[in-house]
C-alpha cells in the first residue's frame, strides 16, 4: 500500500519528518524517500528498503537536510519523491496510489509532448505520471482535479512547494490523510499513530477528494470534500497499526469488536484462543472475552532479524519469510483444542503451512476464525496483495472446482446464507486441513466500523464499488 508523512514547521523539520516516515514502515517494503526545501533548494534522498528498514538506510543522510518543510514516503511500488520543474513552479510530490490505467495515461501524456524518465524495470513511475497530470492544469487545484478525473484506481498525495505542503486525498477517500498540530508545527500523515511520540495532536481528517494547503500561517481549503466516500475496510482489518484512527475509528477497537462478535456467536468447546500474529491479535483478544475462553500465545512472531513479509519481491520469498518468523509454542499447544484468529485468507498457502506447524506441535484441534468475509474479488484500489489474477484467490479456485467456471454464480458465494457459500467454506476448510473454519460476516465488519456501508469499500468481499 504505502504511507506518507509531511511536516510544515517554524523550525527545522528533519527530525519529525524522519521519525514520522519511519512510523509508516508497516505499510510498504520497496522504497523509502524524503525531501525538504530550504530557500528554494530541494534536498532529496531515496533508498531501497527491500532488505532493510527505513531508519537504518536514512540515518546517515540526515545531516544534509535543512529547511522547515518536508515530505516523505514508504512505498511498496515506486521510487519517490519526484521533484518537478514546471510552469507551476518547482515542486516535489509523494503518492499512495494504485493506477490501473497507467498505460493509457502514459500514451496520453506522450501525445502531449510530455516525457518520462526511463526506469530500469521498463515501467512508468506512477508518481511521475501523477506529477505530469498535475502540470497539465493551469494551477495546482486544476492539476489535482485532472488527476482525480483521469486516474482509475486511487491516488492520495502530498505536494511540497516553497511555502508549504498541499494535501490531496483520493477522490473517494479510499486511502486516508490526517493532519496533526503542535505549538510550532503541522504534520500530515497516512496514519495518526505517528503523531503520539512527536508531540502532535490529531487536528482533522482530510475528507474524500478534499485538497488543503498547509503553511506556517495555517490551513486553507483549495477544494471541498465530496459527499461520497469509499474508505477501504482493510485499513481496519489488516493494514492499520493497532493504535491508529481512521475517520476517528480506532483499528484495535474495531478488531476487538469483530473478535468479540465472533466469539459470542461461536459454539465450539476449546481450551484457549490464540492469534496468528500480529494482525490476528486484536480479534483474538475480543474472541477470548466474547467466548469466555483464555487468550494464550500459542504462536509467537520472531521479529528482531526477519524482514516484513507483507509484499517482498516474490511469492516464494514472502512464503519463506512468513514461515521462518512464526514459531509455535509447543508447551502451550500440545494436546490442546484451540481457536486461531487470522486477518484473512488470500491464496491459502501460508495459512495451510502454519496449520501443519500447529499439528506438528501437538495441537489436538485447530479451529480457524477469520476477521473478514471470504475474499472473492481482487482489489482495484490498493495494493492489498501481489495477486495477478483472481484465480490466485483460493475462493475463486474453489468456485471453479465447484462450478467449472471461476466467475459463475459469484453473488451466491458472497452471501453467507446460501448453500454455495457453505460449500465454498467447507472446501477451503478441507484444503487447510483444519477442524472448523469460520469467517466474519460483512454486517459484522460494517457494524464494527460504524460508518454507513455506502461509505466503506467492501469490493473485495462483494464486488461493490463505484468510481472505477
Amino acid at each position: 500500500m504505502g504511507g506518507f508523512f509531511g511536516v510544515v514547521s517554524k523550525q527545522s523539520c528533519i527530525t519529525d519528518l524522519f521519525y514520522g516516515i519511519d512510523y509508516h514502515s508497516h505499510l510498504g517494503t520497496k522504497r523509502g524517500g524524503l525531501v525538504t526545501i530550504d530557500k528554494g533548494v530541494f534536498n532529496r534522498s531515496i533508498h531501497n528498503i527491500e532488505n532493510s528498514y527505513f531508519r537504518t538506510k536514512f540515518g546517515d543522510d540526515l545531516d544534509k537536510f535543512s529547511g522547515n518543510y518536508g515530505i516523505g514516503v514508504i512505498s511498496d511500488t515506486d521510487s519517490q519523491p519526484i521533484v518537478v520543474n514546471s510552469h507551476l513552479g518547482r515542486f516535489a510530490i509523494v503518492t499512495v496510489a494504485k493506477i490501473n490505467n497507467i498505460a493509457e495515461l502514459e500514451a496520453e501524456c506522450l501525445a502531449k509532448n510530455q516525457q518520462f524518465t526511463e526506469l530500469s524495470s521498463g515501467q512508468t513511475n506512477p508518481t511521475e505520471l501523477v506529477a505530469l497530470l498535475i502540470t497539465q492544469g493551469k494551477d495546482f487545484t486544476d492539476g489535482i482535479q485532472n488527476v482525480f478525473r483521469k486516474v482509475k484506481g486511487s491516488c492520495s498525495m502530498l505536494i511540497l512547494t516553497d511555502d508549504g505542503v498541499i494535501a490531496a486525498r483520493d477522490y473517494y477517500g479510499r486511502t486516508p490523510i490526517v493532519i496533526g498540530k503542535k505549538e510550532d508545527s503541522y504534520a500530515l500523515a497516512s496514519e495518526n499513530h505517528s503523531f503520539a511520540n512527536l508531540g502532535y495532536e490529531t487536528l482533522q481528517f482530510v475528507g474524500p477528494g478534499e485538497v488543503l494547503k498547509i503553511t506556517n500561517f495555517g490551513i486553507s481549503q483549495m477544494l471541498p470534500p465530496n459527499d461520497k466516500m469509499q474508505i477501504c475496510s482493510f485499513l481496519w482489518i489488516y493494514y492499520g497499526f493497532p493504535c491508529v484512527d481512521y475517520e476517528g475509528i480506532n483499528a484495535e477497537e474495531f478488531r476487538y469488536k469483530i473478535g468479540y462478535a465472533m466469539g459470542k456467536n461461536d459454539n465450539i468447546d476449546v481450551d484457549f484462543v490464540s492469534a496468528i500474529p500480529d494482525s490476528g491479535i486484536g480479534m483474538a483478544l475480543g474472541y477470548s472475552n466474547g467466548r469466555q475462553v483464555p487468550y494464550k500465545r500459542g504462536v509467537c512472531k520472531y521479529t528482531p532479524t526477519w524482514s516484513r513479509s507483507f509484499m517482498p519481491v516474490s511469492q516464494e520469498t514472502r512464503e519463506h519469510v512468513a514461515k521462518m518468523k512464526l514459531i509455535t509454542n509447543r508447551e502451550i499447544l500440545n494436546g490442546k483444542r484451540a481457536v486461531f484468529c487470522d486477518d484473512s485468507i488470500v491464496r491459502g498457502t501460508q495459512l495451510r503451512d502454519n496449520v501443519k506447524k500447529l499439528y506438528d506441535a501437538g495441537v489436538k484441534e485447530v479451529h480457524i476464525r477469520i476477521s473478514c468475509p471470504p475474499l472473492l474479488y481482487g482489489c482495484n484500489f490498493l495494493n492489498f496483495s501481489a495477486s495477478k489474477t483472481e484465480l490466485e484467490l483460493i475462493t475463486r479456485r474453489v468456485v471453479k472446482e465447484l462450478e467449472g467456471d471461476s466467475t459463475k454464480n459469484i453473488p451466491l458465494y458472497c452471501d453467507e446464507t446460501t448453500p454455495q457459500y457453505a460449500n465454498m467454506v467447507e472446501v477451503i476448510r478441507k484444503h487447510l486441513g483444519v477442524d472448523t473454519l469460520k469467517f466474519n460476516s460483512l454486517k459484522t465488519i460494517c457494524d464494527a466500523v460504524g460508518l454507513p456501508h455506502e461509505k466503506v469499500c467492501t469490493h473485495c468481499f462483494d464486488g461493490s464499488s463505484y468510481g472505477f
